[in-house]
């Protein structure tokens, strides 16, 4: 015979509720029967009990698999081009294309030390190699020296000094928007510079300069906040960084 434990009222055997408080009824023999389940399934979990990692895959294996792929799909480009679509030389690009990513990949994979600095003058260095390839297509290299080569340099000079300023000087969120927008300004203004001399050798700057005034804005505000401690620590607290 067993009763409520809520309101004392005798209940059947078979009742799952009491009939006058509507409590549910619990069989402490259930309770014995899960706790040895819970207990159970803790001796012999269904998951492993160590924790690893995944094995990395080793950098050779890594290197000789980017080099077979970037290898094989110039390879094969150029023969394709030499012949089956020998009407012009669109393998230059492909092929350049994958010297390209080989460089930017595979050298950080040989080593992982390199310095940022290398590795951009690297990058800089494998593009304009890959624009002047891209003159033999056209059968001209003037807008290689005029365009494609001083884009190529402006670019990698302000990645190099970018690089520098959030490697040497203090970082912060805040100073990394001030080194960002400053590298947008130098950019911008130095692109229309060289669009200009290779157009029609007069500079007129127009758009760069709206593009300049925004980020020279952004950039007096962000000297402001870090000039003031009590609106740095607001702008942090509320951006919460």
């Amino acid at each position: 015979m067993s009763y409520c434990v809520n309101c004392g009222v005798e209940l059947d055997d078979t009742a799952q509720a009491c009939a006058l408080c509507n409590t549910p009824v619990i069989n402490p023999n259930i309770l014995k029967k899960s706790r040895a389940e819970l207990e159970k399934s803790r001796k012999n979990p269904p998951y492993p009990v160590e924790s690893s990692e995944v094995e990395d895959v080793k950098r050779v294996d890594m290197i000789i698999l980017l080099t077979v792929v970037f290898g094989s799909t110039a390879l094969i480009c150029l023969l394709l081009n030499l012949f089956v679509f020998s009407n012009s030389r669109w393998s230059l690009a492909v092929m350049g294309a994958c010297a390209i990513l080989w460089v930017i990949f595979v050298p950080y994979l040989i080593n992982r030390k390199m310095s940022p600095f290398l590795a951009i003058l690297l990058d800089g260095l494998i593009v304009a190699v890959y624009l002047y390839i891209l003159t033999f297509m056209v059968d001209t290299d003037k807008w290689f020296w005029g365009l494609g080569l001083p884009i190529v340099i402006l670019s990698t000079v302000v990645m190099e000094g970018f690089s520098f300023c959030i490697r040497k000087l203090p970082r912060s969120i805040l100073t990394m928007g001030l080194y960002f927008f400053s590298a947008v300004a130098v950019l911008v203004t130095g692109l229309e510079v060289i669009i200009d001399c290779y157009l029609g050798g007069r500079v007129s700057l127009s758009w760069s300069m709206l593009v300049f005034t925004i980020c020279l804005i952004v950039d007096i505000t962000i000297i402001t906040l870090l000039s003031r401690r009590g609106l740095r620590d607001a702008v942090r607290r509320r951006l919460h960084f």
